[in-house]
């Protein structure tokens, strides 16, 4: 198994962005039009464990279209979620994979922890560094979303 980390420090409040990062189905589509054709809600509420999430890339995303994601942990009160993508071509390049996302409070602003645990399916499959950029683009245009609103 292993393992990539990114860490992004954020101006805005840590309940702000885990607010948004909760409301991240309808959000996401509205503020990242060309990240996130759309984020649909197919099995519990979207924010509590066991729910299943699918999300449709916007056409110009490299190599993947859609990710079906299922939340394995929902934790409010240390604004943390972990999910595993279960379909969707990431499903076919890993065996695994799961990620989590922290927000702590870090002064006025708050620090934003992402990871993914992966196993590749096979020595072909690159490095998830697409996924951690798209990562990396998400939290960065969210905080300067969160800025102006």
């Amino acid at each position: 198994m292993s393992k990539l980390e990114v860490e992004i420090e954020s101006k805005s409040p840590a309940d702000k962005l885990w607010e948004a990062i909760t409301e991240s189905n309808t959000l996401f589509p509205k503020v990242f039009p060309d990240q996130y054709k759309s984020i649909e809600i197919l099995e519990g509420d979207g924010k509590s464990v066991g729910s299943i999430r699918l999300i449709t890339y916007a056409e110009g995303i490299p190599i993947i279209t859609f990710a079906k994601e299922k939340i394995e942990v929902a934790d409010q009160a240390n604004k943390t979620i972990s999910y595993s993508v279960i379909d969707g071509e990431l499903a076919t390049f890993y065996k695994t994979f799961r990620a989590t996302l922290q927000i702590t409070a870090k002064g006025d602003g708050s620090l934003v922890k992402w990871s993914v645990e992966y196993e590749k399916a096979n020595d072909e499959v690159p490095e998830p560094d697409l996924v951690q950029d798209f990562a990396l683009k998400t939290f960065t245009g969210l905080d300067e979303y969160l800025l102006k609103a």
